[in-house]
């Protein structure tokens, strides 16, 4: 009896030194970002037989139990890359000696600590990369949003000189009715004589399109009365030289005529709106070209998305009208954009990460996905406040920030530890005082057997 008793004195000692490690482990990490507690749990060792005449001591073994789910408090932060999670689940996160080895582990933290490195990839304190997905200038994500393989480490450096191609002009014009109808120009044969300035315009405008590279270029729209509510117009490109001369002379990309009905609503099924030669062309700048094809709805419409001119919709007057007052561009938009350098970044709730450029416009280039697990409180432990994946927690899910359960990213701030300072220094003097006893246990069996060993 007093070999097993002295057994169950040095488990109790193993297991009280291990829980006095879980309370140190709390404690020091009371600072940590995004730390979570953990707790230490005791369970028995049992060696009895079925007699009932005897009772052999066992002892007492220690358990880990990290409360991963916890919610820490969110402390406000001064910083733009200082996030936190209002809710369920983890930024996703990959380790490696740099933030393109591919070979490092996916692992998932809420210590949002995020800091550029010097190659402009955003990652935490523990060096661990932040992840997301790719998206489009709208802020749709590219990519297959289950698929591990298309998230990115996220870097906005490289969009330094960044340029969007543009994809849609939108043109809100009047045009005079009392305007005299124009002899000097014949839509059958005259083709041209509005860009090479033979023919003056009766209206003429002009909006700034960008290419791919983030170059300028300007367009003129052109147009003279020829009839009743019908106009003749033609767009060509201030400086001819940028487009091919071949397909494109005197710098036209297309052409066409403008009805109207009697209220001063567009006739688009009156009119023709096409290029050239209504088949498919290409502006051709230095470096790359824009397809141009011929469209059916109240547009040019530039093939692969490149540029869409939209005149306005059929029978409405939210594009090109014919009034009595005088003939004046109403207002207009262009995407696309030179963007410049980048001087800033910004992250929504719903983790849309925004590049902010020193000329004022914004992109968005990626979206932090919110990875929640079944149970995540089953997730392992890793190095740098971080957790994997286990089978204890079941697979991972990415989800958008604030969708099916997922919590919503929290900018410029900081999740704070869970741990409870008072409550660790309660349970150190608890397990110091079990640990003090099971010694007693080993001193009294010692005294046990030195007195067995006198008979």
């Amino acid at each position: 009896m007093a070999f097993t008793a002295l057994a169950a004195g040095v488990s109790g000692l193993q297991a009280f030194t291990e829980g006095v490690g879980v309370i140190a482990d709390n404690i020091t990490n009371v600072n940590t970002i995004g730390y979570k507690e953990t707790r230490a749990r005791f369970s028995t060792l049992v060696t009895e037989t079925a007699a009932l005449s005897s009772y052999s001591p066992g002892g007492v073994r220690a358990f880990s139990d990290t409360l991963v789910s916890k919610q820490g408090l969110l402390q406000p932060s001064g910083s733009a890359t200082d996030l936190s999670i209002d809710g369920a689940g983890f930024f996703v996160v990959r380790s490696g000696r740099s933030a393109e080895d591919s070979t490092g582990e996916l692992l998932y933290t809420r210590a949002g600590a995020f800091t550029q490195d010097d190659e402009g990839f955003f990652k935490n304190t523990a060096g661990l990369y932040l992840m997301g997905w790719e998206t489009d200038s709208t802020g749709v994500v590219t990519g297959n949003k289950n698929n591990a393989d298309d998230l990115r480490p996220i870097n906005i450096n490289n969009l330094n000189g960044f340029g969007a191609a543009t994809n849609d002009v939108s043109l809100r014009v009047n045009l005079d009715t009392a305007t005299p109808l124009n002899a000097a120009y014949t839509p059958a044969t005259d083709v041209g004589n509005l860009a090479n300035g033979t023919v003056e315009p009766d209206f003429e405008t002009n909006v700034d399109i960008f290419d791919s590279q983030g170059r300028r270029h300007t367009v003129n729209i052109a147009a003279v009365h020829t009839g009743t509510n019908s106009w003749s117009y033609e767009i060509y490109f201030d400086d001819p030289t940028m487009v091919d001369a071949i397909q494109h002379p005197d710098g036209i990309i297309a052409n066409g005529t403008l009805s109207f009905n009697t209220d001063g609503s567009i006739d688009l099924a009156g009119g023709t709106i096409m290029n050239l030669d209504d088949s498919t062309t290409a502006i051709t700048f230095p470096g790359g070209s824009i397809p141009i094809t011929y469209a059916t709805t109240g547009g040019i419409d530039v093939d692969n998305g490149a540029v869409t001119f939209d005149f306005g919709d059929d029978g409405a007057k939210n594009g090109f009208v014919q009034s009595s007052s005088s003939s004046s561009r109403l207002s207009y938009s262009v995407d696309g954009a030179a963007f410049g350098n980048v001087n800033g970044v910004e992250i929504g709730e719903d983790g849309m990460v925004t590049a902010l450029f020193d000329n004022g416009l914004t992109l968005s280039v990626y979206k932090l996905p919110v990875a929640v697990f079944q149970n995540a409180d089953g997730l392992s432990r890793r190095q740098g406040n971080a957790f994997g994946a286990s089978d204890l927690s079941g697979d991972v899910n990415f989800q958008e920030a604030g969708d099916s359960g997922a919590g919503t990213v929290s900018p410029n701030s900081l999740e704070q530890s869970t741990v409870d300072l008072a409550s660790e220094f309660a349970e150190l003097i608890k397990v110091q005082r079990a640990f003090s006893a099971s010694t007693r246990i080993i001193t009294t069996s010692d005294q046990i057997l030195e007195e067995l060993t006198r008979l």
